[in-house]
């Protein structure tokens, strides 16, 4: 019998031994097994290679003042946290994101991101420190340069102190700007989702503790069973950060204004190649070169165009609205795209496993509550205030 079959066993036979009722939803070894891929959370802490700075006290405290911080905005005016806001389970509750102009994309949110491999919904970032670089140089966005943003560091005592105990004195402007996309990068892998009510199931399920996992309201059960079985969802939303960090084409449209359309992975991987800030460049802390095998193998393909980077599902409940473009409002709108699918809208033969999933009403409450329990009850607290650091009060 092998390890999925048992689990179900505890659950189901010798509840009936022990004289208790049967739960309320069987799942069969093929879904415990799905089921307990998705964990267990929270992941292990893993430094960034790539960025030296990663796991520094010091720089994650420089990179907290510097994402709240509007100075590197070209009309001081705009910060990081402006699209990623912390009561907003760091998204913005806007389709669209708002910079210096309004933006083609929605604004995804920035927690559990040292788990993923690209970055942007177009995957145009190899790195969480480039992606921020990417934000601050965007004429569109922060519209900062290199001169402005070295100029915040040098001009301000306490990032001073902390920028040059981090990286070292007599850097220049670029250096500059680098380390401050690095501070950032350092802090934003601080931000990870706490533990939701599908983990303690999904424990529960793996320790074969049937009373611990009857806790588990039964409509989340049913969207849970229907997630890893009919809809086949987890395809894509895979593993305990519920994305498998690549792209797809969903048949959802990528006509962003008349006569304009955003060609998504397709644009992201020119993008990506093209950066003098991507992994293959001089930038990159990672002397072993094993961080940038993913940017040296990547290749344009024409079927790239309109696929999308799959997003994790942590928290969904709380980041509407959905998709790249912000077009759904509520999961309701996004389960009911999945429902009624128009395979006509999609153009790539990869994503021909997808078919209409055809959901009654029913069923589509219980997969939103199954979505629904995949909420961290802290997500949209204020985060911590920062450790002091001794020698830069």
């Amino acid at each position: 019998m092998n390890r999925a079959a048992v689990l179900l066993a505890a659950l189901t036979g010798s509840a009936a031994a022990a004289g208790e009722p049967p739960p309320s939803v069987a799942f069969t070894p093929q879904e415990t097994h799905r089921i307990l891929q998705h964990g267990p959370w929270p992941q292990p802490k893993v430094s960034d290679p790539s960025n030296r700075a990663s796991g520094d006290p010091r720089a994650i405290a420089l990179g907290r003042a510097l994402f709240f911080d509007p100075r590197l905005s070209a009309n001081g005016a705009v910060a990081c946290s402006s699209c990623h806001v912390p009561a907003k389970a760091w998204t913005d509750g806007r389709a669209r994101a708002i910079g210096l102009a309004p933006l083609d994309r929605n604004a995804p949110s920035v927690v559990n991101a040292r788990l993923l491999r690209w970055f942007s919904w177009d995957g145009g970032a190899d790195s969480v420190w480039s992606q921020a670089l990417r934000a601050m140089l965007s004429p569109s966005e922060m519209g900062a340069s290199a001169a402005q943003i070295g100029g915040v560091l040098h001009a301000d005592r306490r990032l001073a102190c902390l920028h040059e105990a981090t990286f070292g004195a007599g850097r220049d402007d670029t250096q500059a700007m680098v380390d401050a996309a690095k501070a950032i990068a350092a802090f934003v892998a601080t931000l990870a989702s706490g533990r939701t009510p599908f983990d303690d199931f999904r424990d529960a399920l793996a320790r074969g503790e049937r009373r611990a996992a009857a806790r588990y309201p039964a409509a989340a059960q049913r969207g849970l069973k229907m997630f890893v079985g009919k809809g086949n969802c987890s395809m894509c939303h895979f593993g305990p950060n519920f994305t498998n960090g690549e792209f797809h084409d969903i048949g959802v449209p990528f006509l962003v204004a008349p006569g304009r359309v955003d060609p998504g992975r397709h644009g992201g991987i020119k993008r990506v190649l093209a950066d003098p800030f991507n992994l293959l460049g001089s930038f990159n802390d990672d002397a072993s070169g094993v961080a940038a095998t993913k940017t040296r193998h990547v290749e344009l393909q024409h079927a790239n165009f309109g696929q999308f980077k799959t997003p994790s599902l942590r928290n969904v409940a709380l980041t509407a609205p959905y998709m790249h473009d912000g077009r759904f409002a509520t999961l309701r709108d996004v389960v009911r795209h999945y429902s009624e699918l128009d395979m006509e809208r999609i153009h790539t033969h990869g994503e021909q496993l997808l078919r209409p999933l055809k959901l009654t009403d029913g069923e589509s409450n219980d997969l939103i509550a199954f979505l629904e329990s995949l909420t961290d009850p802290s997500a949209t607290a204020e985060p911590r205030p920062a450790a002091p650091v001794p020698e830069c009060r």
